[in-house]
């Protein structure tokens, strides 16, 4: 089972352990045959990858753009990015020089075609820009792919 993921990077400490525990029930009962496909942006993309370790399965990274790394991960998430980063089975990097809402988007597209399963840590509000949480739920919904949306009583963003 591929299991995609898409979410907010911006939740509040009480939403991340609220939204993990969620994540680790919905990968609950998945054998060591699962595959996360994540973009490994803070917040529920990477929750959502130690989720998928912790419950035996692989996880697949997709980053939007050769300078992501450098250019988008913060230096309070860098060692957690890398940890994370250092376990991936596959690292794909989408074909832009450069960090933007089109290579976002398009990271999240190539989630999508690979994924059997999305599951969304959304609060249900339109994007915020080309690219976000919201315009992934809707593609996954127009495709047709099954869509778990993730967003506990009392979530809230930071």
């Amino acid at each position: 089972m591929r299991i995609g993921i898409t979410g907010h990077t911006n939740l509040t400490p009480a939403t991340s352990v609220l939204v993990r525990e969620v994540l680790d029930v919905e990968l609950a009962g998945y054998d060591a045959g699962l595959i996360g496909l994540s973009c490994l942006a803070r917040g529920a993309d990477q929750l959502f990858a130690r989720a998928v370790l912790e419950a035996g399965g692989s996880l697949e990274v997709v980053l939007p753009a050769a300078d992501y790394r450098a250019r988008k991960v913060k230096p309070d998430n860098a060692a957690d990015f890398e940890e994370l980063l250092g376990k991936a089975a596959e690292v794909h990097t989408m074909p832009f020089a450069e960090s933007n809402r089109d290579a976002y988007m398009a990271a999240s597209e190539h989630v999508l075609s690979s994924a059997d399963k999305m599951l969304a840590v959304w609060d249900g509000q339109p994007a915020g820009g080309h690219g976000g949480t919201g315009d992934v739920v809707h593609a996954a919904r127009e495709r047709g792919i099954p869509l778990t949306v993730v967003w506990p009583e009392g979530a809230a963003r930071a």
